[in-house]
């Protein structure tokens, strides 16, 4: 699994109903192979019936402990892993990325932003308000008066996307009907956190600020649900076990010891449980341990690629890149042309750094970056595999893209300039690095202007 963490600028309800600027916030996104599998096996059926083409759609998972998911910037599904977390069933989590998948097919973002602008207003009135009252001598009329415009703005957006809401809930029903699968997943868990969004714990339940809950919006729900005869279907064992695996991998990696522990104890001998036990020992430096639970995964599922993949990324962060070099292999083997299980072989492979292994890796980094060009990680591998192989223009290259993709424009142009010194100019590399140095300084220019 990988986190990574940038900042980028987002303005979320809550910063809106709040403030009158953009604040920066840091976002975590976690990449896995086995998580992402899961999840587009869970997906790809409801885009399908939505008329949608799976290809067309990114599902971006963001680690974060809150309870959120959202669609944003065209066809992009987040999901915060509070969310996976949160879900009880497989038909709870498929039902809310149903409901998202709403929103795409009626093209709601958009409009939704301009919602978002609409609601903010009496927010802004009522902070201009409390500054006057402050300045006037009354400063706790002047703190209830800004408090109070989370309140106002919240409830002004959420008049706004209440049609918006009730569309994207029938569109789900259409779509797990389509499937052949019960809405009774979407329908608990609006149920199960219908309350929470006037609660004192409603900021870790931001979903509630951008998806307004109604009574009557719930009941409309619920009749549509018993209306399609498979309120009665029971969740498919295979998706029950793949939605605790997902779980377990989570918090294994993202929990402390003390509560993988407590969640997972020694006499829960399942499945999952091992899986998180194993994971959280290779978070706590438990090397002995972390492989022997792996191992007993290993020799009990041997067709599992994404075992060996955990024993691969536990050998190569302790040091042990050629022991690593196997089990990722097999990960590989098992699961077959997956980018991200492609990345893990080429660091093994490119950390013994002999020219026979620097060769593979960059042969297979080269795949990964074609299959994949936005994976901004595998080209910054790729750039080490090349430095390492002493190809400084090519390296240069690969360093432009992966910031390119990172959206550090600045920094990819620089680089961009670097290698374009070195490369022949009507090559595929050199016209390369043309394209990211003349798209980078429009994008300079156009920021320079504003």
């Amino acid at each position: 699994m990988k986190i990574k963490s940038f900042a980028r600028h987002v303005v979320s309800a809550i910063t809106v109903f709040c403030t009158v600027s953009f604040s920066a916030q840091a976002q975590s996104f976690i990449r896995d192979a086995e998580i992402e599998a899961i999840l587009r096996d869970f997906t790809n059926p409801v885009l399908e019936a939505a008329n949608l083409r799976p290809d067309d759609v990114n599902i971006f998972i963001i680690n974060d402990p809150t309870l959120n998911a959202f669609v944003a910037r065209g066809q992009n599904i987040h999901l915060h892993t509070g969310l996976i977390m949160a879900s009880e069933t497989p038909g709870q989590l498929i039902g809310v990325i149903a409901h998202e998948t709403g929103h795409i097919e009626g093209g709601h973002n958009i409009r939704r932003q301009r919602d978002l602008e609409i609601a903010s207003r009496p927010a802004f009135v009522s902070i201009g308000l409390g500054l006057l009252a402050i300045a006037a001598g009354a400063p706790d009329a002047g703190a209830a008066l800004i408090a109070s415009s989370q309140q106002f703005g919240y409830l002004n957006f959420a008049s706004h996307t209440r049609p918006q809401e009730a569309s994207a809930d029938q569109a789900a029903l259409r779509y797990m009907q389509a499937t052949g699968r019960s809405p009774r997943g979407l329908l608990e868990f609006f149920e199960n956190f219908r309350d929470i969004q006037f609660s004192n714990n409603a900021e870790r339940y931001r979903y509630f600020y951008t998806h307004p809950l109604a009574s009557d919006r719930i009941e409309s729900l619920r009749q549509g649900a018993e209306r399609s005869g498979l309120m009665d279907l029971e969740d498919d064992p295979e998706e029950v076990y793949q939605l605790e695996m997902m779980k377990a991998k989570l918090f294994g990696f993202i929990m402390a010891p003390v509560y993988v522990q407590r969640e997972y104890p020694p006499l829960d001998t399942s499945v999952p449980a091992r899986y998180a036990r194993a994971i959280s020992a290779f978070q706590s430096h438990s090397l002995a341990t972390a492989l022997s639970l792996t191992d007993e995964l290993i020799e009990e599922f041997p067709e599992n690629p994404y075992f060996y993949e955990l024993k691969g990324q536990i050998l190569f962060e302790n040091g042990r890149f050629e022991e690593s070099v196997e089990p990722n292999r097999r990960s590989l083997e098992l699961a077959g042309r997956v980018p991200l299980l492609m990345v893990n072989l080429a660091r093994s492979l490119s950390a013994m750094q002999t020219e026979e292994n620097l060769a593979e890796a960059e042969e297979l980094l080269s795949l990964a970056t074609a299959l994949e060009a936005g994976n901004a990680f595998a080209w910054h591998e790729l750039a080490i595999v090349l430095e390492r192989q002493g190809r400084r223009p090519e390296a240069n290259l690969a360093t432009a893209e992966q910031a390119f993709h990172y959206g550090d424009c600045d920094r990819a142009r620089s680089f961009a300039a670097r290698a374009s010194e070195d490369l022949e100019p009507n090559t595929p590399t050199g016209i390369r690095a043309s394209d990211i140095t003349r798209i980078c300084t429009i994008t300079a220019q156009s920021r320079s202007r504003r």
